[in-house]
């Protein structure tokens, strides 16, 4: 079987792996835009403490993070071992007792093993694993919960799919369709036929689809996301810190802590890092943790997240031999490899090892 993906983010370059590893015939078509997603995403692997509780969400979100220990192991095969990825563990911090309470209950009634210990910390005990945090806020902490670096990620799992024989196009492509059925993609004056073609374009899909009347209700959020660094100071083991509000932080293993984001609705396509936002980010992030006002500023990466308008995540088939996989929204580096796996199954075999009934992407 030949497929065509596009899209090289995490979601279109799981999708490409495990169709790769499957023995499918592949093409990976990447228009490299920017803003993707992938490239600016915070990378928190913590599904279990999330306040979401639809369950069709928490289903996809806890099966990435039950999926990324094996499929590390599989990468670490195909010779990619440099991913970013590192379980360091994640407090939920408040200074509201009742909020304290909701939390570790929220997180004890998922029974999810792969959560690892849960404990409540007292601000000091907190403080101890986050040096920055403010001295009176609580936490819930689990021991499973991981960072991860898509800019590292996705080009790991799409230099594993090409080891598997996948093929790599730049551009941007057009779907071609024929009868009904897609029939493959074009990218300048050259046709690619496939048996299937794969949409993971994140929020540049709609305009890929809106041609064949397909409307996917789906729109770019921009988010500004902040790397600092405290010179000297070894922060690749802190935990990810999640206060009970939009804003996290999280560290990386070279002195970086990585603080977000902005959620700005109606932004379009508009890569600008603003002084507004700039100003929401490092507010936030000093109201939690005090401790990181004399950190350097080193950049500013703005992406743009694509939002179902329903917020519910988008898998499935909207044409004959047409799948697409997005609405992913702020959580695309957590569920990103476990859909991109699912996806492969659906377009191999017409179904996958959960239904995907309640993610139709046109509904």
């Amino acid at each position: 079987m030949k497929v065509v993906v596009i899209g090289a983010g995490v979601f279109g370059a799981s999708t490409a792996y495990h169709l790769a590893l499957a023995g499918a015939e592949l093409v990976i078509v990447d228009a490299a835009y920017e803003g993707r997603a992938t490239a600016a995403g915070a990378g928190i692997i913590s599904p279990w403490s999330s306040r979401n509780e639809d369950s069709d969400f928490y289903r996809l979100s806890s099966g990435g993070g039950r999926l990324y220990p094996r499929l590390l192991e599989q990468l670490a095969e195909d010779g990619e071992v440099d991913t970013g990825y590192r379980k360091v563990g994640a407090l939920s911090v408040t200074a509201d007792p009742g909020e304290l309470r909701f939390m570790e209950r929220l997180i004890r009634e998922r029974q999810a093993p792969e959560a690892g210990e849960i404990s409540v910390l007292s601000p000091a005990e907190a403080r101890r694993l986050f040096p920055p945090l403010r001295g009176d806020l609580s936490a819930v902490h689990l021991t499973g919960a991981a960072r991860v670096d898509g800019r590292r990620l996705a080009p790991a799992l799409r230099r594993a799919a090409e080891r598997h024989g996948a093929v790599r196009r730049e551009g941007v492509a057009s779907l071609v369709v024929e009868r009904d059925r897609a029939r493959g993609v074009r990218i300048g004056a050259e046709t690619i036929d496939a048996d299937a073609v794969v949409v993971a374009a994140g929020a540049w899909a709609p305009d890929l689809l809106r041609p064949l009347g397909i409307a996917l209700a789906v729109e770019p959020q921009r988010g500004q996301i902040v790397h600092l660094r405290l010179p000297g100071v070894e922060t690749g083991a802190w935990p990810v810190v999640l206060p009970l509000s939009d804003h996290y932080l999280l560290t990386f293993d070279d002195s970086r802590v990585v603080v977000g984001a902005t959620r700005e609705w109606g932004s379009g396509f508009d890569y600008r890092v603003t002084a507004g936002g700039l100003a929401k980010v490092l507010g936030d992030a000093l109201s939690v943790a005090p401790g990181l006002a004399d950190a350097t500023l080193i950049e500013t990466r703005v992406g743009f997240r694509p939002m179902p308008a329903d917020a519910k995540v988008m898998l499935g088939f909207v044409a004959d031999g047409l799948a697409v996989g997005n609405g992913l929204g702020a959580s695309g580096l957590t569920i990103g490899p476990y859909a991109g796996k699912l996806l492969a199954e659906l377009v191999l075999h017409g179904k996958a090892e959960i239904d995907l009934g309640p993610y139709r992407p046109v509904r």
